[in-house]
C-alpha cells in the first residue's frame, strides 16, 4: 500500500542464501539533529520527520501536489462491499468469487509477484519480503528493506524491489543483492515530492518506474523521464516488451518501447473505472488494471486497448499477479482496513485466463 500526503497510495544456491540476508547499504547520514515526529525504516519518506532537511539540499525541487482525489472515488470502510462477476469471454466465469488466502495488519502487503513456489509480498511497515507458501505459511526471504514495496522479477529471475523510505531508491534483491539507482538529476528520489510507486523489470538489466511520473532506470543506473501530463501508480510491459502500460489517473496510458530502452509515441490506451493503480498480463496479451471508484475492482483490455470487462472485487484492490497451478489464479492485494496502511489481505479468484509464462509477472 502506498501512502504519501500529496498523492494517494499507494522483490548458485550459496549466493541466494547469502542475498537473502545481506542488509540494505545505509543511506547518507542527515547531520543535523532529528526533529521529533515519525522516523526509520518502516516509515514513508515523505512522513519522515527527517525529510524537510533533505528538500532543503535538493538542487530540482518538485512542487508539491495537493491530492486531489478521482471521480467516483470513496475512501476504504473496512468492510465487505456486495459484488457480482459477470463472465467474460476467455478471462472469467459469471459467478466467480474472490476468497481470503491471508491478512495482515498494519502496511505490510503490497507489489505482489507470484513465483512457482508461491507469492512474493513487499511490506512497508515490516521492511521485509515474504512469501506465502500454498498452505498459507509464510517465510522472511529479504529484511532492511527501508520501507520496501512493489516487486518485479524480469525474464532471466533477477528481482527487483523500491524502497520508500527517506532516500527512496530501487534494489536488486536476486541474483546479487545491490543498489540499482537512487539519483535523478543529481538529487535524492525525495525531491520528486510523491512516492515511488511500482516497477516493471525489462531484460536489459533496468527496470521501469512510477514516482508521480515515468521513469526508466537502466542497468548502469541512469534514470531517465518520459512523458507528458501524467499522475503515475501501476506500470506493467506487454509481453514482448515493447510496449509499457502505465496508470495516468482514471486512464491507462501506453508508450513504445525503443530497442535502446528509450519511450516514444505516448498515447491513451484505455479508460478505468475510477483511479488506476496496480497492473499485469496475461498470456494473451490482455492487461488488468486495479481502479477504485464508485465499485472497486478491475479493469480488463485487449492487448489492443478494448475494454473487455470489468471485475469487482470486495474490498478495495491495488496490486494483481497470476499465480498457482497453470498460473490460472489472479491474486490480488486488497485493503481490509478503514485506512490505507491499517491491515490487507490477500485475495484470489479462479480464472479463465492463465497468466503469461514468459515472465513471473
Amino acid at each position: 500500500m502506498k501512502t504519501r500526503p500529496q498523492l494517494y497510495r499507494t522483490p548458485s544456491i550459496l549466493l541466494w542464501l547469502l542475498s537473502s540476508v545481506a542488509v540494505s547499504i545505509a543511506p547518507p547520514v542527515i547531520a543535523q539533529s532529528v526533529p521529533a515526529g515519525p522516523h526509520g525504516p518502516g516509515i514513508q519518506s515523505a512522513r519522515d520527520a527527517r525529510e524537510p532537511q533533505v528538500l532543503a539540499m535538493c538542487k530540482h525541487l518538485v512542487p508539491a501536489t495537493p491530492f486531489k482525489a478521482p471521480p467516483g472515488f470513496k475512501p476504504p470502510t473496512g468492510e465487505a462491499r456486495e459484488y457480482s462477476i459477470s463472465a467474460i469471454k476467455d478471462v472469467i466465469a459469471a459467478g466467480a468469487r474472490w476468497q481470503t488466502a491471508w491478512s495482515v495488519d498494519g502496511n505490510n502487503a503490497d507489489g505482489i509477484v507470484a513465483t512457482p513456489t508461491g507469492l512474493l509480498i513487499a511490506q512497508n511497515s515490516n521492511s521485509a519480503v515474504i512469501e506465502l507458501d500454498a498452505k498459507g505459511k509464510t517465510t522472511v526471504l529479504f529484511k532492511d528493506t527501508n520501507t520496501g514495496g512493489a516487486l518485479s522479477m524480469s525474464k532471466s529471475g533477477a528481482l527487483f524491489i523500491v524502497q520508500r523510505g527517506l532516500y527512496p531508491s530501487i534494489w536488486q534483491l536476486r541474483p546479487q543483492r545491490k543498489l540499482l539507482a537512487d539519483k535523478f538529476m543529481g538529487d535524492p528520489l525525495d525531491c520528486l515530492r510523491t512516492v515511488i510507486n511500482d516497477l516493471t523489470a525489462d531484460s536489459r538489466g533496468g527496470v521501469y518506474f512510477t514516482d508521480g511520473g515515468v521513469f526508466h532506470a537502466a542497468a548502469d543506473g541512469t534514470i531517465t523521464q518520459y512523458g507528458e501530463n501524467l499522475t503515475t501508480n501501476g506500470i506493467i510491459l506487454s509481453r514482448d516488451e515493447r510496449t509499457l502500460y502505465v496508470t495516468n489517473k482514471d486512464t491507462v496510458a501506453a508508450f513504445d518501447v525503443q530497442p535502446d530502452g528509450s519511450l516514444t509515441g505516448q498515447r491513451e490506451f484505455g479508460k478505468l473505472h475510477g483511479g488506476g493503480d496496480g497492473a499485469t498480463i496475461d498470456a494473451a496479451g490482455r492487461v488488468y488494471v486495479t481502479a477504485h471508484g464508485e465499485q472497486d475492482g478491475i479493469d480488463v483490455f485487449s492487448e489492443k486497448g478494448q475494454a473487455l470487462g470489468f471485475i469487482p472485487t470486495p474490498f478495495p484492490v491495488i496490486s494483481l499477479a497470476f499465480g498457482g497451478p497453470g498460473k490460472k489464479t489472479l491474486y490480488a492485494v486488497a485493503e481490509t482496513g478503514k485506512s490505507p496502511a491499517q491491515a490487507a489481505a490477500i485475495l484470489t479468484v479462479p480464472m479463465l485466463a492463465a497468466g503469461y509464462a514468459g515472465r513471473a509477472k
